[in-house]
């Protein structure tokens, strides 16, 4: 058996800051040296950001991911980092490849280096190209086919990436046929629920059918609608986990592995590294235990969130503050996110506004500490009513649409990103005012059905409780009926079922797909399944202009669910 020491580095790239991306290799090899490693692996696409989507297909920026890489080699050879054997994900692209219809112009690929001593000393093309979901590499990448192992230490290290972990056979069988004593994965595989235990028991059968230990690094952090939350870990060659980092969290995860020295005869090495770093005394590895699914969909929000706001030049975000469930949970994302110093919450009370819910928004400021005004928006909707002389639903909507006006005036006074509101079951069938309580930048809970929205609510008042702080969500906006207070006695209820059985048939409709026939002979009611179904389908144009927002969900609005405005076909349940 040969000994090995590998790191695997939990971070968070950002899209196109490819300087940034480097100086993080940089500074994460350095710590990994440091540590005694003899391997370090980033991140798929680490030094370009994941996704990239339209970027691949241009000339320059492939041209600026290929001179980064051969920069990288040098710089880590120029500072003392040479002897450490780097794994990294780039933007590479065919330079001989012909143009074909059906195919990206400029055949870009998605690929991994091994760098070692100013070299790069092997490359290896992601074979497999996810094309559902939220992924489109088809329309970006060309697949490799060739495998890369490389022997470190006399131990053949083969190399994948992503999808191709998902995919049977392929890469994993071809590891298996290499005789390679490690495989290594490098990913940029999005959060959503429940996905840590289907990664675990993969990356072991994966194991298993490659006779080897896998390493699975993961990247962490927010990019647009996508969160990533790391979740890397290390099995050996039955599948027992050896290793696993945190989740949410920036990590360096280093486990000492002894593998199979690499046969010479079986061997499909096609480059060889020697001594990178001297032997060491095995120390017990990291195995950092998972946390509650409310805790990992908080971090989810809390971290896409953060991530967004920074990510793209803002310090501050402002919402309206109403004293509801949705603006409290969301106010209290913002404050976990971003501090209370950076949050601004404003009440837009109007003449149908309830006195108990200006007392919620006021007391959900005194407990989180943030920003808070009061702007009356009954004047101004006056003047509009004086001129227009609206009724009913258009009236109703005037008083979102001034709210929606007087959030935007102050962002751009004052800089901060508005936060839209909405949650996913309202966003799913509609019951949103398009340029009014639509407004915004990003909206937090945009993936979040409301039944999740009470229950997270909770949760955080629970969590603060138990660490002897102050509950943030004051226990009347949890309670209380929702209502969108824009006529008198309104309630949610009068124009829409019980948000449970809502939440359920929606998530039968939107994320699993099931015709109303199929609704109606699992149990729901025909009238509803039609008029929800009816709904749903008729708000496309909605969701189409909504902000974007984290996705939690195995089918978020948008990058998920794409279906066409114009759209005639309607679900019958008979």
């Amino acid at each position: 058996m040969a000994q090995l020491r590998l790191a695997l580095a939990q971070v968070n790239p950002c899209v196109g800051d490819i300087t940034g991306n480097i100086d993080l290799v940089l500074r994460q090899t350095a710590a990994a040296q440091a540590a005694g490693a003899h391997v370090i692996a980033f991140p798929e696409m680490m030094i370009t950001g994941y996704p990239v989507e339209d970027l691949a297909l241009r000339p320059s920026f492939q041209d600026a991911s290929r001179r980064a890489l051969a920069q990288l080699a040098q710089d880590l050879l120029n500072q003392g980092l040479g002897e450490i054997v780097v794994i990294v994900g780039y933007l590479d692209r065919i330079d001989d490849a012909q143009h074909q219809l059906g195919l990206p112009k400029g055949a870009p690929q998605n690929t991994a280096a091994f760098l070692h001593r100013g070299e790069v000393m092997g490359r290896y093309a992601k074979h497999h190209l996810p094309n559902y979901g939220v992924f489109d590499e088809y329309r970006y990448f060309i697949p490799g086919h060739d495998s890369c192992v490389i022997r470190i230490n006399g131990i053949d290290v083969a190399l994948a990436i992503c999808e191709d972990l998902w995919q049977d056979g392929g890469p994993v069988a071809r590891v298996h046929d290499s005789g390679a004593g490690l495989l290594v994965v490098i990913n940029g595989s999005p959060y959503e629920r429940n996905k840590d235990d289907v990664r675990l028991e993969l990356c072991a059968r994966r194991a298993r059918e490659a006779g080897c230990a896998l390493a699975y690094v993961n990247m962490f952090g927010g990019q647009d609608e996508l969160v990533f939350d790391g979740d890397s870990l290390v099995v050996d060659s039955a599948g027992e986990l050896l290793a696993r980092a945190p989740q949410f969290e920036q990590a360096l995860l280093i486990v000492d592995l002894d593998l199979p020295e690499a046969s010479t005869v079986s061997s499909q090495a096609t480059a060889i590294i020697g001594g990178v770093i001297a032997a060491y005394e095995p120390q017990s590895a990291e195995i950092t235990a998972r946390i509650s699914d409310e805790a990992e969909v908080w971090a989810a929000l809390v971290t896409g969130l953060r991530d967004y706001v920074h990510k793209n030049g803002f310090r501050s975000v402002a919402l309206g503050l109403s004293g509801g469930i949705d603006s409290a949970v969301v106010a209290a994302l913002a404050v976990d996110a971003l501090g209370a110093d950076n949050v601004h919450g404003v009440s837009m009370p109007s003449d149908y506004s309830s006195q108990h819910s200006r007392d919620d928004a006021a007391e959900m400021s005194k407990r989180t500490g943030l920003h808070y005004r009061t702007v009356g928006i009954a004047p101004m909707v006056d003047a509009f009513q004086s001129q227009l002389h609206l009724s009913g639903l258009a009236e109703e909507n005037l008083q979102a649409r001034v709210r929606g006006t007087t959030l935007m005036a102050i962002s751009n006074a004052e800089g901060h990103l508005i936060l839209a509101t909405g949650n996913k079951s309202e966003l799913s069938v509609g019951y949103s005012t398009i340029y009014g309580d639509a407004v915004g930048g990003f909206a937090p809970i945009k993936d979040v059905p409301k039944v999740d929205v009470w229950n997270l609510a909770r949760w955080r008042n629970e969590q603060a409780s138990a660490a002897g702080g102050i509950a943030p969500i004051p226990e009347n906006s949890i309670e209380k009926e929702p209502s969108a207070e824009l006529r008198p006695g309104q309630l949610d209820s009068d124009s829409l079922p019980d948000y449970e059985l809502l939440d359920d048939l929606l998530d039968d409709y939107v994320e699993n797909d099931r015709g109303a026939a199929e609704l109606v002979a699992d149990g729901f009611d025909q009238a509803l399944v039609e008029r929800v179904l009816r709904m749903t389908d008729l708000a496309e144009y909605k969701r189409r202009q909504y902000p974007p927002g984290t996705k939690i969900s195995s089918k978020g609005f948008g990058r998920d669910r794409r279906l066409p405005i114009t759209n005639r076909w309607r679900e019958k349940a008979q």
